[in-house]
Parts: structure tokens; C-alpha cells; sequence
């Protein structure tokens, strides 16, 4: 039997190092890491999207993306045949996003984001992370954090706060945290809870993910 092929995005400036503790069944699955590039100047989510779309190189991919990786694997869609698409900690639209997004985008405060403070780790962690993380897990998520090029902060946070997505794909898969401090359950719909889980539960909830993410990818149920 050929293996199926599952693609990792991760989220925002996160390296593919934040999937170093998901391992999935050898004989039935390979691993692939994506990874964020810098994007070209005026370059939309969707250009974008095609570009690393690109870098897919199996026909019929299950496509996983975390948090904005989440986003950006939905927006990959159109350009691959994936016979899965699963978002862990994310979206499936912009009408999930909690309040304060929607303000962002209204006031357009989002560009008063002094980005180049995040070239201070403890500030782009608060952002990416969540305020709850403590000092002594700064060194940890340094090493997860790899993208702190000005011109990918700046884009980033414009194409999800400013995210046209409206209408739900029913065929995305949602798993997310209960805890999601970053997009609190509350708003979201039709997802695989996880008991405890947080915005950053691809690193803590490892374990329930690598007991029933081959479920949901051969089955669609855990």
C-alpha cells in the first residue's frame, strides 16, 4: 500500500520545529514540514498560498496547517487535490475570529503594531503564544519562533486580521483547544474538541494528537 503523504504548516513565524513531537504510524503515513517564506512585496494571501502550494509535491496530500498555517493550508486548497485538509488551533472563516480581531480590522490598529519590537523574542511569543507563557518558557519557544523578518510579521498579521473568508468549507476538519486563549472556543463551530488544549497544544497535546490524528485522517472521526 503506498504511504499517504500529510503536509505540516505551522503558524505564525513558527519554524517546522514545532511538529518535532508528532509522529505518526511509518507504514502508513510520510511526513512532510513546510515552512513560511518572505513574502513579495503586495503579494496576496491567495498568491502566496499558490506559491507554497508549490512546494507539494504528491498528488492527493492531506494538508495540516496550525493556527495562521491553518488559514494559509485552506487558502492552498484551490491549487492541490488534497483528499483532507485538517486546521489545528485556527479558523475555518473570519466570522471564528474573536472580537478584538474585528476591531483590529475596523480601526485598522493592526498597523500600529510596532512589528520590529518582535526581534525581541519575549514580545513576538506574547503575540504568537498568548500573554499566559511565563519567562521561563521564553527560551523553549525561541527556538519554535524562527520568522522574524519585519516584512513577514507586517504581512502576516494584514492577511489574517483583514482575512476575506466568509463561508465555511464543511469539508476542513477543526480540531482546537477548549482553552484556546487566542481564538476562544465560544466563537467557533463543528470542531474536535481537546480537553485542556491551548493555542499552543501542538507542543503540550502532542500525545493526543499522535493517539487520534491517524484516526481523523483515515476515518474522519476519532
Amino acid at each position: 500500500m503506498s504511504k499517504i503523504h500529510v503536509y505540516f504548516m505551522p503558524g505564525m513565524a513558527a519554524s517546522p520545529s514545532i511538529f518535532e513531537r508528532i509522529q505518526l504510524p511509518e507504514d502508513t503515513f510520510e511526513m512532510h514540514l513546510l515552512e513560511w517564506e518572505i513574502p513579495n512585496k503586495g503579494e496576496s494571501l491567495s498568491a502566496y498560498a499558490e506559491r507554497i502550494a508549490k512546494k507539494v509535491q504528491h498528488e492527493n496530500p492531506i494538508l495540516i496547517g496550525v493556527s495562521f498555517g491553518g488559514v494559509l493550508v485552506q487558502e492552498m486548497k484551490q491549487f492541490l487535490k488534497p483528499q483532507k485538509v485538517i486546521i489545528i488551533s485556527s479558523v475555518k472563516s473570519n466570522t471564528e475570529f474573536p472580537k478584538r480581531f474585528k476591531v483590529a480590522k475596523s480601526t485598522k490598529a493592526y498597523k500600529l503594531i510596532p512589528t520590529q519590537l518582535f526581534e525581541n523574542i519575549e514580545s513576538l511569543v506574547k503575540f504568537s503564544f498568548g500573554s499566559s507563557i511565563v519567562k521561563q518558557r521564553l527560551a523553549l519557544y525561541e527556538k519554535f519562533l524562527a520568522v522574524r523578518d519585519k516584512r513577514y510579521l507586517d504581512w502576516a498579521i494584514e492577511q489574517i486580521i483583514n482575512w476575506t473568508r466568509i463561508e465555511i468549507d464543511q469539508d476542513v476538519i477543526h480540531i482546537h483547544g477548549d482553552a484556546d486563549e487566542v481564538f476562544p472556543p465560544k466563537n467557533i463551530k463543528n470542531f474536535i474538541p481537546v480537553k485542556g488544549g491551548t493555542h499552543i497544544m501542538i507542543l503540550n497535546k502532542y500525545r493526543w494528537l499522535n493517539d487520534n490524528l491517524p484516526k481523523i485522517m483515515l476515518e474522519d472521526k476519532v
